[in-house]
């Protein structure tokens, strides 16, 4: 398989001048984040279980594939997407997504694995039980190809795909001076993205109406958000909602969070997302008129800049996706399934190999382990299913310390459970947890822990509903009865 690392990811450097981005050199460990708290932590969370955040959607959690992947469709894979609750698997694949022509299955200037076609990937679907999303081709493409293709999906072969992009990373395409995403439009305004988003729209929505349209948008807060594009009177997300706000059914954000140390990643979700969330429905609320509560958020590209494999991110993987489901996202699709690492940059991070692979399973490189062995984000994302499942309700959870990132679900029977994450690498947390509008049981819980560095989820009854110990760099999953 030809590995290819995301094109997003390695542009950030070039967008992001005024940013330094130290990067450990191959072999070289990295020292872990100091976190400034006492030696023993005690930390308390509140539960408000009458306070309603967001239901889980039955596709929030997903997770991106690409067409440069040759084992894409492995037989393990429908399994292991299962098992961590899966519920929305994006393709084709990123920037690919702009230069793919699905009726020939090939990619302008790129390599395209074999046994990664369309249908192919829709029996890898159906086996995980998940949704596809489909990314259609603006950069090359046309609002014709796109048309065929849902006329194909859903007309001729019954599978009902209900969700649709138009285009990836579309301001990538030159506007604002950095290109890595193709396209062929003389004009690279978002005057133009909007104008030819609704003739996509117009043209595919009439061949089923049943769909959802998905317009792309710059992530609030990161570059190019705010800036004004030659040829256009306003930034990009203004003028495209302006233009195209009535005629789509969801935005599109990625969200790859800079984390400058270990302890500034994982401060990222809390930090960003609500802010960001909040921007967005913003926006959708003045231009979508009275479709705008029917408006979803789709943040279809989610990762870490660094500690890819490795501990760090096992905690920010749950944490990211519970912070953008609670503020209203629909689906939080993690890149990238394999995404494959040249062994160039592998370091140690808190007593375990890092191999700088984007990829939530191993794709098997010489520095890795076997094929589809999982990685960290892997365990930390299979944990949300502990927590709940796709309609069951997420509650409010406040912390005392941001030490402690505490996520609640109420579920659909009534019973409660509380995620807590201890981000501190060194030291245990003792947490007093307390809660308003629910009376647990007094038996003993269940809790689920995912443990540094470990390579499964394990399980006990331990504590009591109202104290917790959360080892350092853990998460922990308590199951409440009332």
């Amino acid at each position: 398989m030809r590995r290819l690392v995301h094109r997003y990811r390695a542009r950030l450097i070039g967008l992001a001048a005024a940013v330094s981005l130290a990067v450990a050199a191959p072999g070289v460990a990295v020292t872990p984040s100091a976190v400034a708290v006492p030696a023993a932590i005690s930390a308390s969370v509140s539960v408000e279980a009458g306070r309603a955040l967001a239901t889980i959607p039955a596709t929030g959690v997903g997770m991106n594939v690409a067409v440069y992947d040759g084992n894409m469709n492995h037989p393990d894979v429908p399994g292991l997407l299962k098992n961590a609750g899966t519920g929305m698997v994006r393709y084709p694949g990123g920037s690919y997504a702009d230069g793919y022509h699905w009726q020939t299955h090939t990619v302008e200037g790129g390599y395209v694995a074999p046994n990664t076609g369309f249908d192919t990937f829709m029996g890898t679907v159906r086996a995980v039980g998940a949704q596809p999303i489909i990314t259609a081709n603006y950069g090359s493409g046309t609002p014709e190809e796109a048309a065929a293709w849902v006329r194909y999906a859903n007309v001729t072969k019954g599978y009902g795909v209900k969700y649709w992009e138009i285009g990836n990373e579309v301001y990538g395409n030159g506007l604002y001076g950095a290109t890595w995403e193709i396209d062929h439009h003389a004009s690279k305004t978002a005057t133009t993205y909007a104008t030819n988003l609704v003739q996509y729209a117009t043209a595919m929505k009439a061949v089923d109406p049943s769909i959802k349209i998905g317009a792309v948008l710059t992530t609030p807060g990161a570059w190019p958000d705010g800036i004004t594009g030659p040829g256009d009177s306003m930034d990009w997300n203004h003028t495209v909602l302006s233009i195209a706000g009535s005629k789509i059914d969801f935005v599109i954000v990625h969200h790859y969070p800079i984390g400058n140390s270990q302890a500034d990643l994982l401060g990222k979700p809390q930090a960003e997302i609500p802010n960001m969330a909040a921007t967005l429905r913003s926006l959708i609320n003045q231009y979508a008129g009275s479709n705008a509560p029917n408006v979803g958020i789709a943040v279809t590209e989610v990762n870490a800049n660094a500690y890819k494999n490795t501990s760090p991110n096992g905690l920010f993987a749950p944490d990211e996706y519970l912070t953008w489901m609670e503020n209203g996202a629909f689906t939080v699709d993690w890149w990238n399934l394999h995404n494959g690492t040249d062994c160039s940059r592998v370091t140690t991070v808190e007593g375990a190999t890092d191999y700088d692979d984007g990829g939530i399973l191993s794709s098997g490189a010489s520095c890795e382990p076997p094929l589809n062995t999982p990685f960290p984000p892997y365990h930390g994302t299979r944990m949300i299913t502990k927590l709940g499942a796709p309609g069951d309700t997420l509650v409010r959870a406040v912390g005392s310390t941001p030490i402690i990132s505490a996520h609640a679900v109420r579920r659909a029977g009534g019973d409660l459970s509380v995620m807590l994450i201890n981000k501190d690498p060194v030291n245990a947390a003792t947490v007093t947890l307390s809660y308003s509008g629910f009376s647990p049981s007094a038996a003993t819980p269940t809790v689920y822990s995912y443990l540094k560095n470990a390579t499964s989820i394990g399980s006990a009854t331990t504590g009591s509903a109202t104290s917790q110990t959360v080892p350092a760099y853990s998460i922990v999953v308590v199951q409440l009865h009332r």
